[in-house]
């Protein structure tokens, strides 16, 4: 059965999901809506099939989910004149905004039993490569339950959490994560071409590296452990370079960023 989805919100979360959906062919009917007409011009010129709107209330009628994809720091203006609307629809409110929690948005949507699932992407899901934790409230049936994976599988891979709490560490650790990740490339492609290689050549042996590194751990049963010490020869230069790492104290720096970067997460969501 054909469900409408409505995405408030038009920015780059909201076209990697619609870019997903119709690449799934997904049998959705798709609405966004924002008050910047050039964003929604950009969409029309995309996607065709895509209805735009500028005014929320007119977009979500009749709407079977309801992505809210804006920013944080404006999540509660957007919410509050949507309370009419939502008492006379029970729409899945699907949100992608950092920090808020389902309580507040709750408050912000008038008080009422919703069913709202809380989830935090990445962006790699700006190349359907994402990764999204995800928390349902009680009110989410088990079709809404569905519902909401398969939009969020449609840009990658998804994860249930059994507490809405769990989603400050999946911020730590896969939302921010792609940053980390880009610093280590960053720090190796500066130390290659201190070694004497060009910038494009270790551009390119930097990226190919970690691409295959993060294949062949997601094709392989073993853990990172296992696959690190199946390429460390005794004596190698292998074991040389992850010696000085370890000795360095990367291990503990990294627990020490992800946990500073759960409570800043913390923080936001008790602000």
């Amino acid at each position: 059965m054909n469900k409408i989805i409505t995405f408030i919100g038009a920015g780059n979360m909201s076209r990697a999901l619609i870019s997903g959906l119709i690449q799934d062919k997904a049998d959705l009917t798709i609405r966004v809506s924002d008050p910047d007409e050039s964003q929604l011009k950009e969409i029309q010129q995309c996607w065709g099939s895509v209805s735009t709107f500028s005014n929320n209330s007119k977009a979500i009628a009749d709407s079977d989910i309801i992505v809210l994809a804006v920013k944080p720091q404006i999540m509660k203006l957007v919410c509050e004149p949507l309370q009419t609307d939502l008492k006379n629809q029970k729409s899945l409110l699907i949100s992608i905004a950092a920090g808020v929690s389902i309580a507040n948005l709750k408050r912000w949507l008038g008080g009422q039993a919703l069913p709202i699932v809380r989830c935090m992407p990445n962006t790699p899901a700006l190349v359907q490569s994402g990764m999204t934790g995800l928390f349902a409230n009680s009110e989410v049936t088990e079709e809404q339950h569905d519902l909401a994976e398969s939009i969020l599988r449609a840009v990658g891979s998804t994860l249930w959490l059994s507490s809405e709490d769990k989603l400050d560490a999946v911020t730590a650790v896969s939302g921010s994560g792609p940053a980390y990740y880009f610093l280590v490339m960053e720090a190796m492609q500066d130390a290659a071409q201190k070694l004497g290689l060009t910038a494009d050549e270790s551009r390119l042996l930097v990226l190919q590296t970690a691409f295959g590194a993060a294949k062949l751990a997601l094709e392989s049963n073993d853990d990172a452990g296992a696959l690190r010490q199946r390429v460390t020869s005794k004596g190698g230069t292998t074991e040389a370079a992850l010696k000085t790492l370890i000795e360095g104290g990367l291990p503990k720096l990294f627990e020490d960023a992800l946990r500073a970067a759960e409570n800043r997460s913390i923080e936001l969501k008790n602000s």
